[in-house]
């Protein structure tokens, strides 16, 4: 049972390792350049929990795009990117290369098919996400967010991650209880508090993909952290706020006996002509 602790303990370390990875991501994109798109005719701006953008897999969609250089440099543009990011991990990605310039001060529209083509191993449920245009070297220049509705299975990657994070929740839950059953729980309080937090975190972050799979809201990562957050807080609590475990009287009882059988046994005595040869 213990793998099950240390496969969530696992699960935080790649929070916190993604945590920094999208801070470092998070560059500053070029000012002075807006950003306009709709697709099917539907502007991506507007989505939210209430109307997102639905998405079917093996299905054709109509890209639209209106870019406008207010910077005093041309702007090359060479692939736009519609993808899907959870925890700052990508679970579904379509890149489109094109070839589009647009001169300082001009507006430039850019209008493409895009088939989806792979979408329902990718992800499924209410899935943040953004347009994004990028230039020659790799570089965002500008990006509209927008909320999905990924009509994936449930089989996809992102439907496998949220399994395994219940099957490791699970496992720690499970440890956690036989632990406390059997108490073998620390008598040190902090102790306690630890054991219990994993399983705790590891409820949160299934809550999350939960309610997102759901179709309940879309969990970003702060909503992410904060379930993660809280379950782990209780749990700690919980465990540390729990009494302290007494030593098992069936053990303390079989001691006693020994003892007693020790005292009760007489020592042996050679006779008084000594031991025979």
């Amino acid at each position: 049972m213990s793998g099950g602790t240390h496969g969530i303990r696992h699960v935080v370390w790649l929070v916190l390792i993604v945590l920094v990875w999208t801070a470092a991501q998070a560059g500053a994109r070029p000012d002075g350049v807006d950003m306009s798109a709709n697709i099917d005719e539907h502007d991506i701006a507007g989505t939210s929990v209430e109307k997102p953008l639905r998405l079917e897999p093996d299905s054709t969609i109509r890209v639209a795009i209106e870019l406008t250089n207010n910077t005093s440099d041309p702007l090359e543009i060479r692939h736009v990117d519609l993808a899907g990011h959870v925890l700052g991990l990508s679970f579904y990605s379509y890149s489109t290369a094109v070839e589009l310039t647009v001169a300082p001060g001009k507006s430039e529209s850019l209008r493409y098919r895009l088939e989806l083509r792979g979408l329902s191993g990718q992800a499924v449920g209410l899935i943040g996400g953004e347009l994004a245009v990028y230039d020659g070297s790799g570089a965002a220049v500008a990006a509209i967010p927008v909320i999905t509705d990924v009509r994936g299975s449930l089989w996809s990657v992102y439907g496998l991650f949220g399994i395994a994070l219940a099957v490791l929740t699970a496992l720690g839950i499970a440890d956690a209880a036989l632990t406390i059953a059997r108490h073998r729980l620390s008598a040190n309080r902090w102790r306690r508090g630890l054991r219990v937090l994993a399983p705790g975190l590891g409820i949160g972050l299934v809550f999350a993909f939960t309610a997102s799979v759901a179709r309940w809201w879309v969990p970003d990562t702060g909503l992410w952290l904060a379930f993660a957050g809280v379950s782990a807080t209780v749990a700690f609590l919980l465990g540390y706020a729990s009494p302290t475990p007494e030593p098992d009287e069936e053990l303390d009882d079989d001691s006693d006996d020994v003892d007693e059988n020790v005292d009760e046994a007489e020592p042996y005595r050679f006779p008084a002509e000594g031991p025979k040869p």
